[in-house]
């Protein structure tokens, strides 16, 4: 009997994955506005009822596709650094996430579309602006551990304020990523501020 559970909830999972890609799929071709159960159903291959079924509004499909974007971007940057995280070096680690909040091509556009398209959300729900205060505590209080090790090490000065200095590099990084987005500015540039931002710390 456990098996038999075990088996259906991986296909829901992987039925929801599959939903998920869609939508990123759409935003990274058609923009965020192109997004709804028709469409997503088209581009996954399956019926409409089916994406009615698992997420009954476009909000759930957002909030699917900004679960799923996350899950790949750290996919990327373990590809980038090395599985093992906590024996990289801690600066190389520092960059590589906050650089990946930086869209450089078609799948980082999209995920970064809809990450900012679930904080216009949040706005206006205090459910999901609960979630985020959350989630972003928790990146926070990492990106606070990886400039501490710095200031261990003695790479850093010891002044520094961690929790600050961590707020200060994500918003740059996400302000610049909506630059990006709007072409303000080239992904380039937006990407050599942020590495001079992270060397200051280093200074």
């Amino acid at each position: 009997m456990s098996r038999g559970i075990r088996g259906v909830g991986a296909q829901h999972e992987q039925r929801r994955t599959e939903i998920a890609d869609a939508v990123l799929a759409i935003v990274a071709e058609r923009g965020l506005a192109a997004v709804s159960q028709s469409a997503v159903a088209a581009q996954a291959g399956v019926s409409a009822g089916r994406v009615q079924h698992y997420f009954p509004a476009k909000q759930q499909l957002i909030e699917a596709a900004f679960e799923r974007g996350n899950h790949l971007s750290s996919a990327r940057i373990r590809q980038q650094v090395g599985r093992d995280l906590e024996a990289a070096d801690a600066r190389l680690v520092l960059t590589t996430v906050l650089t990946e909040l930086i869209p450089y091509d078609a799948a980082t556009r999209a995920h970064m579309r809809v990450r900012q398209a679930f904080h216009a959300l949040a706005l206006a729900d205090e459910v999901i602006a609960a979630r985020l205060r959350l989630l972003y505590d928790d990146f926070h209080r990492q990106m606070a551990d990886l400039i501490g090790e710095g200031r261990r090490s003695g790479r850093i000065t010891a002044a520094l304020d961690l929790h600050q200095s961590a707020l200060a590099l994500v918003a740059l990084a996400e302000g610049l990523a909506s630059y990006v987005l709007i072409d303000l500015t080239c992904a380039g540039t937006a990407r050599e501020l942020l590495l001079a931002a992270v060397a200051d710390l280093y200074r």
